[in-house]
């Protein structure tokens, strides 16, 4: 078991190199190198602005340095000889841009911009208050950081590097459910989302029980919250159960009920022969899919889907689990206050949460490897 006490000092380690990582220079294929610009760019990429700002560094404090932005990064240069300090961030890392400090704001390095990051580090820049420098910045990183907000083209489709093998062709999902054992006389390959038209955040191939029509697949998609009906998601090589995967049923306040969604899990079920009922692992919490009733939404009862079993796996939603990270994040960056360290941490949830998630997927694991169960 690793000794949690050793933790501080482990994630010290990552966010300094995190910081570091940075430093070193770009020596990849493709990218072009203007030294007018002092920044390497992609093909396609262009320079947008630049601007003289202090870096205020988490570990060395402010260092002063010029800024490029780009459609498609932030890249800093420090101008110091003492320093060769260079930040190169993508602008899609950038969760958040806001301003800080004001027109009144005396102190030093106190007007500027924090950015935070997905990768969990916060860069904070210093600008001069005169000449709207910090205005310009941040409209500029907005639009460019969060473009389809701005109606920009997204930098992946004005990329412009060239590549010895096809991306799109990389990964083919006919012949990886082939390497499944699929299809086979229970499950069926259909092209129904192949233009996203069913759902547009599902592949456009899928995995469906062989007795249901695809006309049987978009009256259920009716019944589920953003068209996410229960596809295969994983077959087990040996007993052949399957994990299934799928969105809440769009039960609502009143209990509706839809009797092709019925069906369809009883054909799921009906696809291993060694079960007699179909196990349904519901990732929320109980109390929040009885919430998700006022909204819409809500869980498959035992009134309306016989020959299931349903289990709440207890873990929060995304918007519980990015807070519990940001707490995780402020213990340790930049600095670890190791005297209060257990507490502190404790008070995260984040361990907790990582434990749910955890013994959920034991759980489901157990189900179809050693239960010999299909799950949803």
């Amino acid at each position: 078991e690793f000794p949690i006490w050793l933790l501080p000092q482990l994630l010290k380690i990552i966010y300094t190199s995190l910081e570091n990582e940075s430093i070193k220079r770009t020596s990849r294929d493709g990218v072009n190198r203007d030294l007018s610009e002092a920044v390497p760019r992609l093909p396609g990429e262009t320079r947008i602005t630049d601007k003289e700002v202090i870096y205020i560094c988490p570990f060395n404090g402010p260092i002063k340095g010029r800024v490029y932005i780009t459609n498609y990064r932030l890249y800093l240069r420090s101008l110091e000889t003492d320093s060769a300090l260079i930040l190169d961030v993508p602008l899609g890392v950038i969760s958040r841009i806001e301003k800080m400090g004001g027109a009144t704001s005396r102190g030093e390095n106190s007007y500027g911009l924090d950015i935070t990051c997905k990768d969990m580090r916060n860069l904070r820049f210093a600008l001069k208050q005169e000449g709207h420098s910090r205005r310009d910045m941040f409209e500029i990183l907005t639009r460019y950081a969060f473009p389809l907000a701005h109606s920009l083209p997204i930098f992946a489709f004005l990329n412009e590097e060239k590549f010895n093998v096809d991306g799109w062709m990389v990964y083919n999902p006919v012949e990886e459910y082939r390497r499944q054992g699929l299809p086979n006389h229970h499950w069926r390959i259909t092209f129904i989302n192949k233009c996203y038209e069913l759902c547009d955040t599902y592949p456009a191939l899928l995995v469906v029980p062989y007795r249901a029509s695809d006309d049987d697949l978009r009256r259920v998609a009716t019944f589920r919250s953003r068209n996410r009906i229960p596809v295969l998601s994983w077959i087990h090589p040996e007993n052949k159960t399957v994990i299934v995967r799928c969105s809440q049923p769009l039960v609502g306040m009143s209990g509706k009920r839809n009797k092709d969604d019925e069906k369809y899990l009883d054909v799921i079920r009906e696809t291993n022969r060694q079960i007699s009922k179909l196990t349904i692992y519901d990732a929320r919490p109980n109390v929040n899919a009885v919430a998700n009733k006022a909204t819409g939404g809500g869980y498959e009862s035992d009134d309306a889907y016989h020959n299931t079993e349903l289990f709440f796996l207890d873990i929060h939603n995304i918007h519980v689990m990015r807070e519990s990270l940001k707490k995780v994040k402020d213990i340790v960056y930049p600095n670890v206050e190791e005297s209060h360290w257990l507490s502190s941490l404790e008070s995260t949830h984040w361990l907790e949460h990582i434990k749910l998630v955890l013994t959920g997927a034991i759980q489901v694991a157990d189900k179809v490897s050693s239960g010999k169960t299909s799950v949803v």
